[in-house]
């Protein structure tokens, strides 16, 4: 959809600072790549759901994964998943995969795409793209009757976009509590980690973690509201994006990344699980 077509339909229904954000994100065009798999094996997407509540404060749709998942289990997500071949297109994907997890409606009028973002790379059994498709919500009855997929999502829940940016705006959340299971930490709003990955050409990851109402915000959701909010904001966070040393384009990453050292890495990462050690994970 292009910004002349979406507008009109959104503005009678937003504040006037909501709708500066949603512009931004209608205008936003995705880093160009190249030399990507574009094979349907190799995609996926997550629905980065937005919508305004209070007035001029925009939310995410967030959830936590059924425990019971094979991967990442408990762990806070966007709706999201694998490409299947019957899809068209990887916005298909984000959407098909938000209305099976959460039961997010097909084609609802009240649901309005904004823009994608550039894939990031999910670092699981083989590397997969996983692109972000930003939307905004306008019927707000359409959250009353979302429910999760018992065998894929625990619990359906929301964050401030801002405080993505800024995390201390998160003070007025039910956050989870301090130095429990759910948010290890006696800092109140944000943490992060760094990890140096040989097979990335030595460089250094961040990983963000940000307290939630749920569980902590982290690992590839994190990077992706990062990037969504700072274009909706149009400003950086308050925190350094980036470890040093850290590649910050998707092309820079590709150009240096070293498949077969990544797979001796991730083979090793395995059998150590099933050692019940537990491996060094990327979220």
């Amino acid at each position: 959809m292009t910004i002349t077509s979406v507008l009109p339909v959104i503005a009678p229904k937003v504040s006037e600072q909501a709708l500066q954000h949603i512009e931004r994100l209608l205008k936003h065009r995705p880093e160009a790549v190249e030399s990507l798999d574009r094979t349907k094996a190799r995609q996926a997407a997550v629905l980065v759901l937005l919508y305004e509540k209070p007035e001029g404060e925009l939310r995410v749709l967030l959830t936590t994964r059924a425990k019971t998942l094979r991967t990442h289990p408990g762990q806070t997500a966007l709706p999201g998943g694998r490409m299947d071949e019957s899809d068209e297109s990887i916005v298909e994907t984000a959407y098909r995969e938000a209305f099976e997890e959460v039961g997010l409606p097909l084609n609802h009028p009240g649901v309005h795409t904004l823009c994608l973002l550039r894939p990031f790379i999910a670092w699981t059994r083989s590397l997969v793209l996983v692109t972000p498709v930003v939307s905004f919500l306008t019927d707000f009855s359409v959250l009353e009757n979302l429910r999760p997929c018992e065998s894929e999502v625990d619990i359906i829940f929301d964050h401030p976009l801002e405080a993505i940016l800024e995390p201390s705006l998160s003070a007025s959340e039910p956050l989870v509590p301090l130095n429990s299971e759910l948010w290890p930490s006696d800092i109140e709003y944000y943490n992060y980690a760094d990890s140096k990955w040989s097979w990335m050409g030595g460089s250094t990851y961040r990983l963000h973690r940000f307290r939630a109402a749920a569980a902590a915000i982290k690992g590839l959701t994190a990077d992706v509201l990062i990037l969504t909010a700072s274009i909706a904001y149009d400003r950086q966070p308050s925190f350094e994006w980036f470890a040093p040393g850290q590649f910050t384009t998707l092309q820079d990453t590709l150009a240096v990344l070293n498949l077969s050292a990544f797979n001796k890495w991730n083979n090793n990462a395995e059998t150590s699980a099933s050692a019940n050690v537990k491996p060094v994970s990327i979220e």
